[in-house]
């Protein structure tokens, strides 16, 4: 994995002023515990959580004004907890971070209020300009094009999205039976 050491790069102190409160949610928890590490040597106050329950109740307790938060943990999704803090701080600064990237989970994370959407791996380098960078700042343009395989499993993620992630419905949707989709869901996104 890429560097999650703090204090490499010497951006500790750039934060902006104010309030530095950062929860990482993340239920791999040697990614969680260098990742918490590398941020509160960049200056953050860092809170972790491992859950989905978890992470919601440490944001309805002491709403972050950073966080981020793994798409999927073991007892549920991770858009919930972005719900969860944007309910109680419109302001927060939230990032998805994630092994199963696609457009659609992307779209509804910024609906709910993410700022950035990164897969992983993510270094601590990734994590910190995802939070810190201004509005309007744009993204570079990927290197390499979408596959086909990519494409069509993008269309599939962006389907089960619209049904709200109802298995049978996205699979009537698309013609396609429901155990094929579930296989296909639980793979990780083609290259």
């Amino acid at each position: 994995m890429a560097d999650l050491q703090a204090g490499t790069d010497g951006q500790a102190g750039d934060l902006p002023a104010g309030d530095t409160t950062l929860l990482l949610v993340d239920d791999d928890k040697p990614f969680l515990t260098r990742l918490a590490r590398a941020m509160e040597g960049r200056g953050f106050s860092v809170e972790t959580a491992e859950s989905v329950e978890e992470a919601i109740a440490k944001a309805r307790a002491n709403p972050p004004a950073y966080a981020v938060v793994d798409m999927r943990l073991a007892d549920g999704n991770g858009l919930d907890v972005v719900a969860a803090i944007r309910e109680k701080r419109a302001d927060a600064r939230t990032v998805i971070l994630t092994g199963y990237g696609n457009i659609a989970t992307a779209v509804t994370a910024v609906k709910l209020g993410a700022v950035d959407y990164l897969s992983k791996p993510a270094d601590a380098d990734d994590v910190y300009a995802a939070l810190t960078n201004t509005a309007g700042e744009r993204a570079a343009p990927p290197e390499n094009p979408m596959s086909a395989d990519r494409v069509r499993w993008e269309h599939i993620q962006r389907v089960y999205e619209m049904c709200e992630r109802n298995v049978s419905e996205t699979a009537r949707r698309l013609n396609m039976h429901r155990r094929t989709l579930q296989r296909i869901l639980a793979k990780r996104a083609p290259r």
